[in-house]
């Protein structure tokens, strides 16, 4: 059964499964839609155009679906949409979307620690990390398994690719490429993320071949262009270089070397 403290505020015309569980002094506005077994703990603001999946984990002073922080903003209606199974810690905060793509989105299965900021249209992937006070500006793409290191500020537009880790403290100003493990002042690709990739059951061989592509792509001393006809000219194009292939022709802010 729904179980909602007596102090919170919830709209008539939020829509809320049965099983819900929304703690004191939570608000809930109209429009909200929250799913089958979400948790929703004390002084939590869910604001007009927040939808959560089912199983999500709200904790204390969290805001969800509040307006852009942007000036082009003109009250459009749009959403912010948090994935099944994610975790929402302590006093995170997810504006929702613009015209510009009309939503907010976090994935299924993620993790945002306490503090952390995710500005309109970013768009984040499935099993992401982002650890306390990751601050991302508007446009943002972050692709699945990524991990963002705490004290985190990433640059409106930047993409960040799969299975991928930054370190804590860091700045980041351009792209990431998927699997790297990124580093250093100013930030900079220190390798692949072998440790991440072992983990989630890469093979040796394929770890292996992105090595080899890391080695051409930043430590060969060719430009990006280059190094991208290099890599096809030599290389087996298994599906992970096809990923970095790709992600490389759709990036608009430049690789971090």
């Amino acid at each position: 059964m729904m179980d909602i403290h007596k102090t919170a505020v919830i709209s008539p015309k939020a829509v809320i499964a049965d099983d819900v569980t929304i703690g004191p002094y939570s608000i809930v506005e109209e429009g909200v839609i929250i799913g089958k077994g979400t948790r929703i703990a004390s002084s939590v603001l869910l604001a007009t155009g927040a939808e959560l999946g089912e199983n999500v984990k709200v904790s204390h002073g969290a805001v969800i679906g509040t307006e852009p922080q942007d000036l082009k903003f003109e009250g459009e209606k749009t959403r912010a949409i948090i994935g099944d199974n994610t975790v929402i810690r302590e006093y995170v905060t997810v504006n929702r979307g613009t015209k510009a793509t009309g939503e907010t989105r976090i994935g299924k299965n993620c993790l945002l620690m306490a503090y952390a900021h995710s500005a309109h249209d970013c768009h984040i992937g499935d099993n992401v990390i982002m650890a306390n006070s990751v601050n991302l500006a508007g446009h943002i793409e972050i692709h699945d398994y990524a991990i963002l290191g705490g004290v985190l500020p990433v640059h409106q537009f930047v993409k960040i690719g799969t299975h991928s880790m930054i370190g804590g403290g860091f700045r980041v100003p351009q792209d990431v490429c998927p699997y790297a493990l990124m580093g250093g002042y100013p930030l900079k690709v220190v390798g692949v993320n072998k440790i991440g990739l072992h983990r989630r059951g890469f093979k040796k061989e394929i770890i292996e071949a992105l090595e080899i592509a890391f080695k051409i792509l930043f430590f060969s001393g060719l430009n990006t262009t280059q190094a991208v006809e290099r890599i096809k000219g030599e290389m087996e194009i298994i599906p992970e270089i096809k990923i970095i292939l790709d992600f490389i022709e759709r990036s608009g802010r430049g690789l971090t070397r």
